[in-house]
This record gives C-alpha cells, sequence and structure tokens, in this order.
C-alpha cells in the first residue's frame, strides 16, 4: 500500500467542476460566527460537488483570508450567494422548488439513517449557529428536520462535521 501523489488524484479543473452535473442540494449556513467553519464547509461543498451555498446573517463572505485557510480555494469553484435575512433565501429556495431541512435537534425531527429523498429531489440543507443552532425565523419554512444519531455526553457535532456526515448520507443515496 502507498499513498496517492497529487498527481495520482485525478483532479478536475475548475471550469470542468464549474460545467460538471451537481448533487441537487443547496446549503444554507444560518448565521454561522466562525469563518473557518463556513470555509470547512466550501470544501466539502466541492468534494461532495454541492450546487451551491447560501451565506445568511452574521455569516462571512468570501473573500477573506480565515475563510481560505479551511476552504483552500473551494470558494472559487462552489457558486455562492449572500442573503442579509435567511427567510429571504428560503423563500427563493422554496419557490424554486426545494424541499427545505433542518439539520436541528427539535420535537418533530426524524434520524438521519430514516432520511431518504426521492430521486431527483432537490434539497435546501440548513445548518445554524454554532450556539444557538437554526433561528427562529426559519421555523415556518420548514418541510423537515433531520437529527443527527448522538450517544455521548455533548449531543453535538461541530456545525462542519454535521454537514459531512450528512452529505455524505446523501451522497450514498443519489445516483
Amino acid at each position: 500500500m502507498r499513498k496517492l501523489s497529487n498527481s495520482e488524484l485525478k483532479r478536475v479543473t475548475l471550469d470542468v467542476f464549474r460545467t460538471s452535473e451537481k448533487m441537487p442540494v443547496v446549503i444554507v449556513l444560518d448565521n454561522l460566527r466562525s469563518m473557518h467553519n463556513v470555509g470547512s464547509i466550501f470544501r466539502t461543498a466541492d468534494a461532495f460537488h454541492i450546487e451551491k451555498i447560501h451565506l445568511c446573517g452574521i455569516t462571512a463572505t468570501p473573500p477573506h483570508r480565515e475563510i481560505q485557510k479551511t476552504a483552500l480555494g473551494a470558494t472559487e469553484s462552489v457558486e455562492w450567494s449572500y442573503f442579509p435575512e435567511v427567510s429571504e433565501s428560503l423563500g427563493l429556495l422554496k419557490a424554486e422548488g426545494f424541499r427545505i431541512v433542518a439539520v436541528e435537534q427539535m420535537d418533530e425531527s426524524i434520524q438521519l439513517e430514516k432520511f431518504n429523498p426521492a430521486e431527483g429531489e432537490k434539497l435546501a440543507l440548513i445548518f445554524g449557529n454554532e450556539i444557538s443552532g437554526i433561528s427562529d425565523e426559519t421555523i415556518t419554512y420548514l418541510d423537515l428536520a433531520v437529527e443527527i444519531p448522538q450517544f455521548g455526553t455533548k449531543h453535538s457535532f461541530n456545525v462542519t462535521v454535521s454537514a459531512g456526515i450528512v452529505l455524505w448520507h446523501l451522497f450514498l443515496r443519489f445516483p
């Protein structure tokens, strides 16, 4: 066994990436505080060929040195838009036929392993603030809430870890 070199990884060019078919998912970042978390989510979105990211409220936007530290250039490959209010993003996505899904611990959330979207279904995944979670204004837009099972004492993942877990789950289900 040996580690692959960068030349063996078969990375696509930026132009090829931009024109390639994407997973029909838009990530909505609802008032994230940490620019490192924003950058990490860009990088994960690039890895899973996510359609777009909506940055909302206090969530920082590129270009910014602190975002780039963890994004490693993914802010150039993943399409993104900024919305001062998360309701603007969710209203637009709802009108475009996206199913609005919060990744949040809620009284009616379903466990992630039971979340099986229909083939070709367009999803908007909301990831909330690192301390307070999704904002109250998002709740009226929700079609569903999905919760990642947890068994430790903290009952929370870092938002970037949550994004990676949920996107991997979806990647396994989309063709």
